[in-house]
């Protein structure tokens, strides 16, 4: 091994130290897994924590959007988006597309009004009880 550098156990490559995280508690002070591997697995890791999803479907969701984000053509889509209510899986957005729904709150009603906002109708809403609005037909 040429000094400076380390074998990677995951990607079979010898690789210098400056392409490893530190970890104090080794004996080398340096961690098992490469950054580019130890990326790797973090992505793996969210997408199977956080949506129950393995790489291979988020990239069959891809390919059933035709490459693009399910909101816009504009951007490639790159965030899974889920309900945060049920934690089901929508769709995968471009960072614009998964930005603004969050901003919405995940609310569709908010989302009606918003459009509504941008083709020039403005909402007026009507107050039907105390503290009780209701959008007009």
């Amino acid at each position: 091994m040429p000094p400076g550098h380390k074998y990677c156990r995951t990607c079979g490559e010898i690789k210098p130290h400056s392409e490893w995280t530190r970890n104090s508690s080794a004996s080398d002070g340096l961690a098992t897994l490469c950054e580019a591997c130890k990326a790797v697995k973090g992505r793996q890791h969210h997408l199977k924590c956080d949506y129950n999803l393995t790489e291979a479907e988020r990239d069959a969701m891809i390919a059933s959007q035709r490459g693009l984000c399910a909101i816009c053509p504009d951007a490639p889509p790159v965030h899974v988006d889920h309900c945060h209510k049920t934690g089901r899986v929508r769709g995968v957005l471009c960072f614009n597309c998964n930005s603004a729904i969050g901003k919405l709150r995940d609310d569709p009603d908010v989302g009606r009004r918003a459009v509504a906002y941008l083709e020039g109708n403005l909402w007026k809403p009507i107050l039907v009880a105390p503290g009780v609005y209701q959008l007009p037909s």
